[in-house]
């Protein structure tokens, strides 16, 4: 009984895990309470922000027998883009019949008339049709380059191949990029790398832009590998 005795007391007491303090669970529970509300909030306030700023431009220009708010005493938000989208849905549908296309063929050609106008049409207009036609790859696709020097990547959207105008000058086959500034995607570079140098990344083009929004503290998950079929595995030498 004695020797059990000194080994009991030559082993060292466990020490027992300390209990966090209250001042450390609140700022637990705030953290937590911003990590959940952050993003609705965030969200609201963007489209918000969105809505106020077409009712106020659209507002106006509806007739007041029209304006839901002529027959009520409060203010309706979302009058305005709601009618942004009837308009424009309504021109879309009127411009694709002939007598439509025929006054959208009239007022380009007024248009192509005027010196400093024309310009700023024509630009626009080829913007937005490379953007929103369904076979262009403008802005399909997220890469890597480096850049701006050897050793050094950086995420790129992929813009399409580059135009004679440019390729003429160069052997090689170049495609245009364009490098977005974080965390305003807004601006950026407009770069002609040679088709070698460019590496396709799998994520999308969402998926790409929340990394550069987020600074790279957002980033996309890698999907897993798919298992190997039966005759595939791999199986340990006895």
């Amino acid at each position: 009984m004695a020797a059990f005795g000194k080994n009991n007391q030559s082993e060292p007491e466990k020490a027992k895990p300390e209990q966090p303090s209250s001042l450390a669970q609140l700022r637990t529970y705030f953290l937590a309470g911003v990590l959940v509300t952050a993003p609705f909030a965030i969200t609201l306030y963007v489209a918000w922000a969105l809505i106020d700023f077409v009712d106020t431009r659209i507002k106006p220009l509806i007739p007041p027998q029209y304006n839901p708010e002529t027959y009520l005493p409060f203010g309706v938000p979302g009058v305005g883009l709601i009618f942004l989208v009837v308009a424009l849905t309504l021109i879309g549908y009127l411009t694709a019949g002939l007598l439509g296309r025929f006054f959208v063929r009239w007022g380009e050609r007024l248009l192509a008339r005027m010196p400093f106008v024309r310009s700023i049409y024509s630009a626009a207009k080829q913007i937005v049709e490379t953007v929103l036609s369904q076979k262009s790859t403008a802005f399909r696709h997220v890469v890597l380059i480096e850049y701006p020097r050897r050793g050094v990547w950086t995420m790129a959207f992929l813009v399409g191949d580059t135009v004679d105008l440019v390729q003429d000058h160069v052997e090689e086959r170049l495609v245009t990029v364009m490098v977005p500034t974080t965390p305003n995607p807004t601006s950026g570079f407009l770069l002609f790398l040679p088709r070698g140098e460019v590496r396709l990344l799998d994520i999308t083009v969402e998926e790409g832009m929340k990394m550069i929004l987020s600074i790279g503290m957002v980033t996309p998950e890698k999907p897993a590998a798919p298992p190997l079929p039966a005759r595939e595995k791999v199986t340990e030498p006895r």
